[in-house]
C-alpha cells in the first residue's frame, strides 16, 4: 500500500475507547457519470445492539453491513456491540453500489477509537468477507469528481490503482486487505500479523485482472478493400468532418469492410475527450482500466439489441449503453433495417444533442453519446434489388416496406448517403497491380483536415464541421450566393429539408479542407450534395 502518515497519537495504541463515539469518512456516489462527494457518518451509541444504514442506501448498501462485520473481524478488530448508526449524507441523494463498504468500516472504526479517519480523504473499494479489498466500477469517474471537489486524496483496492491514478491531480493509496489500510491510518501494526496468519484465498478480482485490456488490436486496413472508389472518398469525408453515413448495396459489396476501417482513420482523442471516453468505460466495468482510451471506440452491436441495451438502462442506476460506449467514436449498425424501428429511432435525440438522458423515479442519468453513426443496408430483403447476379425476388411493396425501417427523420440526420454497388472482376483482379491507398496515408489526410477546422473553429467552440451550428454557417461560413444556388433548387423541389440545407454545408466545408481550399467551391457544394440525395433518388 502508498504509505499513509499515521496519526501522531492512535486511540488504539493508548487504550481510550469512547463511549458514545462519532466519527466521518467520505466516498462518492456516481449519478450517471456525474459524481457527488458524500459524507459518511457514523455514531456509537448505548442502545440496543443494532446496525443501521441511512440515506436512500440500495440493496447493495444495505448489504454491506454483513460484509463489514465480517470483513472488521478477519481484519483483528470486531465492530462495538453497540448501537451504529451511519448516516449518507447528503440524505436526499440516491446511494447505490458497493463502493461505500470501506469508508462505513472506517467511519465505524473511527468512533470506535481504533483509527482516526482524516477529512480529505474518499475511500472507494468493496470488501470481501475475508477482509480483502475488492474493485469496483466507476472508480475513474469518481476520483474525478472528488478531486475537482477538493478531495484529491483516494484510496481504493489495489486492483483499481492504475485507473485511479488516470487522474491528475490525485494522492492514490491502495491496498489489498483491511488490516494494511487500518495500521496506515494508526492502527496496532499487530494487526497485521494476526491478519496474514488467518488463511485468505486469493482475490478473483485481483492484479491480473487489473492488466486486462492494456493492449490494443491494430485496426483493419483500408487497403484490404478492393475497388469501392466512391465508398472510400465518403469514408475519408466522414472521418474528416465527423459526418454520419449511410451504404447500401448488395451483399458482399463491401459496406462492413468499410465501416470497420473508420477508426482506422479517426485521429487519437485529445486528452478531454479520452478521459471521458473512460470514464464511460469505467463505470460500464467490463474491466478496471490500466490506461486512457486514446483510440476512437468502435461499437456495432447485433441487430437484435433492444432499446435499454443501446440508450442504456437496467435496474436501480440506469448504465451506459453502446450509444455512450461509443461516444468519440463509432456506432456501426449492420443490416439497419433488421433493427426494431423503436431502437433506430432513439437515435434521433442523441444524434443532436449528443447527450442520452435515462430518467428514473429517483434519479435521472446523462451519460454523453457523440458518436459517428454509420449504416450499412441491403436494398431489399433479399439484398439484390438494382445489383447484380441473381434477380431481386422482392416486389415492390415489399421493398418499401423493408427500406421503411429507416424512418424519414433519421436518414435526414445521416450526411453521407452513398450507393456501394457490387465489386466487378475486373476490380478484384486489380489487386495483382499497385495496390490501394492504406489507412495511414488517409489518416494523415484526415488530420491536416481536422487541424484545418481547428484552426477555424477554435474561436467557435466546436472541433469538427459536424458540430458547427446552422446559425454560424448562414452568418459567417457561408460559401457564398453562387455555390448554394443547387441548394436552394432542391429545397424548392422539397428533395433538400432546411436540416439537411445545413448538412450539406458542413460537408461541402470538410471537402474544402481536404482539398486545402480556404472556403468551399460550387464544386464542393455540389458533390456534398450528390451524397446528401444520392440514395433517396
Amino acid at each position: 500500500m502508498t504509505s499513509i502518515a499515521a496519526p501522531q497519537s492512535s486511540p488504539a495504541r493508548s487504550g481510550r475507547a469512547p463511549v458514545n463515539g462519532f466519527a466521518r469518512s467520505r466516498s462518492v456516489a456516481l449519478v450517471g457519470l456525474e459524481g457527488h462527494v458524500v459524507d459518511v457518518e457514523v455514531d456509537i451509541g448505548q442502545s440496543l445492539p443494532g446496525f443501521t444504514i441511512i440515506g436512500l442506501p440500495d440493496q447493495a448498501v444495505n448489504e454491506s453491513r454483513e460484509r463489514i462485520r465480517s470483513a472488521a473481524r478477519r481484519a483483528g478488530v470486531p465492530l462495538s456491540p453497540r448501537k451504529i448508526t451511519v448516516n449518507l449524507s447528503p440524505a436526499t441523494l440516491p446511494k447505490r453500489g458497493s463502493h461505500f463498504d470501506v469508508a462505513v468500516v472506517m467511519a465505524v472504526l473511527g468512533a470506535q477509537g481504533v483509527v482516526r479517519v482524516p477529512t480529505d480523504t474518499v475511500f472507494l473499494a468493496e470488501l470481501g468477507l475475508d477482509g480483502s479489498l475488492r474493485p469496483v466500477r466507476g472508480v475513474l469517474p469518481a476520483v474525478l469528481a472528488a478531486v475537482r471537489a477538493g478531495f484529491p486524496r483516494v484510496v481504493v483496492a489495489a486492483a483499481n490503482r492504475q485507473e485511479a491514478a488516470l487522474v491528475s491531480g490525485a494522492t492514490v493509496s491502495a491496498a489489498e486487505h483491511l488490516a494494511e489500510l487500518l495500521v496506515g491510518f494508526g492502527a496496532d501494526p499487530a494487526l497485521l500479523a494476526r491478519a496474514a496468519a488467518s488463511s485468505r484465498p486469493a482475490d478473483p478480482h485481483g492484479k491480473a485482472s487489473a492488466e486486462t485490456g492494456a493492449g490494443h488490436e491494430p485496426d483493419p486496413d483500408l487497403r484490404d478493400v478492393v475497388g469501392q472508389v466512391e465508398g472510400r472518398q465518403a469514408l475519408e469525408i466522414a472521418a474528416a468532418g465527423g459526418h454520419h453515413l449511410l451504404m447500401v448495396g448488395p451483399p458482399g459489396a463491401g459496406k462492413t469492410m468499410l465501416a470497420e476501417r473508420l477508426p482506422g482513420i479517426l485521429p487519437d482523442l485529445g486528452d478531454e475527450d479520452s478521459l471521458e471516453v473512460t470514464s464511460v468505460h469505467s463505470l460500464r466495468g467490463e474491466a478496471p482500466c490500466s490506461a486512457l482510451v486514446r483510440r476512437p471506440p468502435f461499437q456495432a452491436p447485433h441487430h437484435s439489441i433492444t432499446l435499454p441495451a443501446l440508450c442504456g438502462g437496467g435496474s436501480g442506476m440506469p448504465r451506459p449503453g453502446a450509444i455512450s460506449l461509443a461516444h468519440r467514436g463509432v456506432l456501426f449498425l449492420d443490416e439497419a433495417p433488421e433493427f426494431d424501428r423503436r431502437v433506430l429511432d432513439a437515435l434521433r435525440q442523441p444524434l443532436e444533442s449528443g447527450t442520452v438522458t435515462i430518467a428514473r423515479a429517483q434519479s435521472v442519468a446523462h451519460y454523453p453519446a457523440r458518436f459517428q453513426l454509420v449504416l450499412a443496408a441491403n436494398p431489399c430483403a433479399c439484398g439484390h434489388a438494382g445489383g447484380v447476379g441473381r434477380a431481386c425476388t422482392c416486389t415492390a411493396v415489399q421493398r418499401r416496406r423493408y427500406f421503411s425501417k429507416l424512418s424519414g427523420p433519421l436518414l435526414d440526420r445521416v450526411d453521407l448517403q452513398l450507393r456501394v454497388p457490387a465489386v466487378t472482376y475486373q476490380e478484384l483482379s486489380a489487386l495483382h497491380g499497385d495496390p490501394p491507398e492504406d489507412s495511414a496515408t488517409v489518416a494523415r489526410r484526415v488530420a491536416r483536415a481536422r487541424d484545418a477546422q481547428r484552426e477555424r473553429l477554435t474561436g467557435f467552440g466546436c472541433q469538427s464541421n459536424s458540430a458547427v451550428p446552422g446559425s454560424l454557417l448562414h452568418r459567417r461560413l457561408s460559401p457564398g450566393a453562387r455555390a448554394v444556388q443547387p441548394l436552394k433548387r432542391a429545397m424548392d423541389e422539397r428533395t433538400l429539408t432546411a436540416r439537411g440545407f445545413v448538412k450539406v454545408l458542413r460537408v461541402a466545408w470538410t471537402l474544402a479542407d481536404l482539398s486545402g481550399a480556404t472556403v468551399p467551391t460550387p464544386e464542393h457544394v455540389q458533390l456534398a450534395l450528390y451524397f446528401k440525395t444520392t440514395v433517396a433518388a
